[in-house]
């Protein structure tokens, strides 16, 4: 483990990759304490998030830098209070919200095409920075009911210095106490300064409102605000601080990545693009989309499907036992870290034919959740609260540019993910924005 720490911090995920390969799919690590295994069967992976969900805990290294972040959000919390977290907010989730995602995405993303066909625009653009930057205003806007797009920008850059000094941290054996003023303490503190400024704000006009007798907008805020109170029945400002920022920081990071792969992926396979811009322009006519014509995107959705198979944003999964398991025919002890990896279990091939080759054709007229294999919003009771939200908007994102847009990437070589708290392509991805012709 000691040559290995190198090779750990440059990619983790091609270390466990190697490993997996090389040992198959229950690996012990020569680690004196806590026990440490990567388990890379879909069954095993299923098994484990699905059925023994009760005798597991999320106290791990990843979650509690996290943590440092979001607080005890509902990513990161344990029962209690994750569950009546997860009450309280359930309804911002509902189906019937899903219309207004579609709104707010339709609003983000026509407002940048419609930039980008003014004069003067320049010909190159880092989509991920654009993807990053669209994904917030959505979720900003859907969940939070207020445009945030004059903070987007900074909003967007302090997510990412943020979420890069909890992995660092993560990867340094000697990681320096939060206290000192170093430089990487001093990035994430301006960072999360910057996040608490934008919550704050967001209450405070919600508490101004109140005092004037205004209704209430019904959205995620409204919910939290009437939900997370004391025992005296006093609003728990640090509680609702948690769970907001969770959703900035999970919310937007995993769309914005999953839709900057899904767009390099479309760029590397022209006929895969050809489709999907055809099926675009037949669909997408004068008015806006609607929650109801997304029936009529099945390859958009299959791209996206693809996208988060070869791709997870949530690439690594890690639980520790407070019970013993069996996998693969072995106990494994409580007190156990378990690592899993969705971007390693989603290219198994006992599962899946030609595992590393792009082929939305898998997923047309298939529930992909059904899929055995297939879990880039994890699996059991802690699935992601969000999917539903992020499988709407990544979609029209992607159906309403694909409309009036080609993709062409400056550099045709393939790239190696960053394994960051997201899958990101570690230098952006550069491209020559070619209008589609009607």
């Amino acid at each position: 483990m000691l040559a290995a720490i190198g090779p750990i911090r440059r990619n983790p995920l091609a270390f466990l990759t190697d490993m997996q390969r090389r040992h198959g799919d229950l690996v012990q690590f020569p680690i004196p304490r806590p026990p440490t295994y990567l388990v890379s069967h879909p069954e095993d992976v299923r098994t484990l998030l699905v059925s023994g969900s009760k005798s597991q805990s999320k106290r791990t290294l990843q979650y509690d830098n996290l943590a440092t972040v979001t607080g005890n959000g509902l990513l990161t919390a344990d029962d209690p209070p994750w569950r009546e977290r997860r009450r309280v907010m359930q309804p911002a989730f509902h189906h019937s919200e899903l219309a207004g995602v579609v709104a707010h995405t339709n609003d983000a993303v026509s407002a940048w095409v419609d930039r980008r066909h003014m004069p003067g625009q320049p010909a190159i653009v880092d989509l991920d920075e654009v993807m990053m930057e669209l994904s917030l205003q959505v979720v900003a806007s859907a969940l939070f009911g207020s445009d945030w797009r004059n903070l987007a920008g900074g909003l967007t850059r302090s997510t990412v210095v943020a979420l890069d000094s909890v992995v660092a941290r993560a990867r340094n054996p000697l990681a320096p106490p939060r206290w000192l003023p170093t430089p990487g303490n001093r990035r994430l503190t301006a960072a999360i300064k910057t996040l608490d400024s934008a919550v704050d704000a967001v209450l405070d006009q919600r508490a101004a409102s109140a005092s004037a007798g205004a209704a209430g907008a019904g959205d995620l805020v409204d919910l939290l605000i009437a939900g997370l109170r004391d025992r005296t029945g006093r609003l728990d400002r640090q509680a609702v601080r948690d769970e907001l920022v969770t959703f900035l920081v999970a919310g937007h990071e995993t769309v914005a990545s999953a839709l900057t792969w899904a767009w390099y992926l479309v760029a590397r396979h022209p006929e895969v693009a050809d489709r999907l811009t055809a099926e675009a322009k037949a669909v997408i006519g004068d008015e806006q989309l609607q929650l109801s014509d997304l029936s009529e995107l099945p390859i958009a959705r299959s791209v996206i499907d693809e996208t988060l198979r070869l791709y997870p944003p949530a690439w690594v999964i890690t639980r520790r036992l407070t019970a013993p398991a069996p996998v693969r025919g072995q106990e494994l002890p409580a007190g156990s870290l378990v690592i899993m990896s969705p971007a390693i279990v989603q290219r198994h091939p006992d599962v899946w034919s030609q595992p590393d080759t792009f082929d939305p054709g898998r997923f047309m007229g298939v529930e992909a959740r059904s899929l055995r294999g297939y879990l880039p919003f994890g699996l059991g009771p802690r699935m992601c609260i969000g999917r539903d939200f992020a499988l709407v908007e990544a979609t029209v994102v992607l159906a309403i540019m694909a409309r009036h847009f080609r993709f062409e990437p400056l550099d045709s070589r393939p790239i190696t993910p960053l394994a960051s708290v997201t899958l990101r392509p570690p230098t952006g991805l550069p491209v020559r924005v070619i209008p589609v012709s009607d």
